[in-house]
């Protein structure tokens, strides 16, 4: 085991929990056909044994990507909302802006595991990205970019894992239920 190689390991003999996630694709160009990114995140959230509660596509735009995460938020039928797109540094790049005040608590080891990760497919263009993740209203937000390979390091090393309710030290699905509480 290196510093790369994360801890933790999967209880194969325990069923998973299933978790119902939305995956939101943010941007300008894409359309139901063209989504690549959107369809790589519900293959592999599918793949999981989770459930896909809904797919949108909505443009690089603040009021249009909040209006989605709250609708969905306040529907009380998605436990995770993963987005994909928009993180990036350029001038519609507005996930992260979008987002952010939305939160109740920010994910901050989200961003720094994703880059990590990031790091050994695409070295430092990793810096190009704001992928962030935090809590809104008792839902997980996970943000990342909008390339494939983006979304297959972001899905498959890092919030697959925590998703998966047989994952051990411990998990996100077994703090969901907690989440709201006061």
């Amino acid at each position: 085991m290196n510093a790369f190689t994360p801890g933790g390991r999967i209880d194969e003999s325990q069923a998973i929990k299933p978790v119902r996630i939305a995956v939101l694709t943010i941007s300008d160009t894409r359309d139901e056909e063209s989504d690549t990114s959107g369809l790589v995140l519900a293959e592999r959230i599918e793949a999981a044994g989770h459930e896909l509660a809904d797919r949108a596509i909505v443009k690089d735009d603040i009021a249009q990507i909040r209006e989605q995460i709250k609708a969905w938020v306040a529907s009380r039928s998605v436990d995770v909302i993963v987005t994909t797109g928009g993180t990036g540094i350029t001038g519609r790049d507005v996930t992260p802006e979008a987002v952010e005040p939305l939160f109740d608590k920010k994910l901050d080891g989200f961003s720094v595991i994703f880059h990590l990760v990031s790091y050994q497919s695409v070295g430092l263009s990793t810096l190009q990205s704001r992928a962030v993740a935090g809590i809104v209203d008792g839902v997980f937000v996970f943000c990342l970019p909008g390339s494939n390979g983006a979304v297959k390091d972001g899905w498959d090393k890092v919030i697959s894992a925590q998703l998966d309710s047989r994952h051990g030290p411990c998990n996100m699905v077994e703090l969901m239920p907690r989440l709201l509480e006061k």
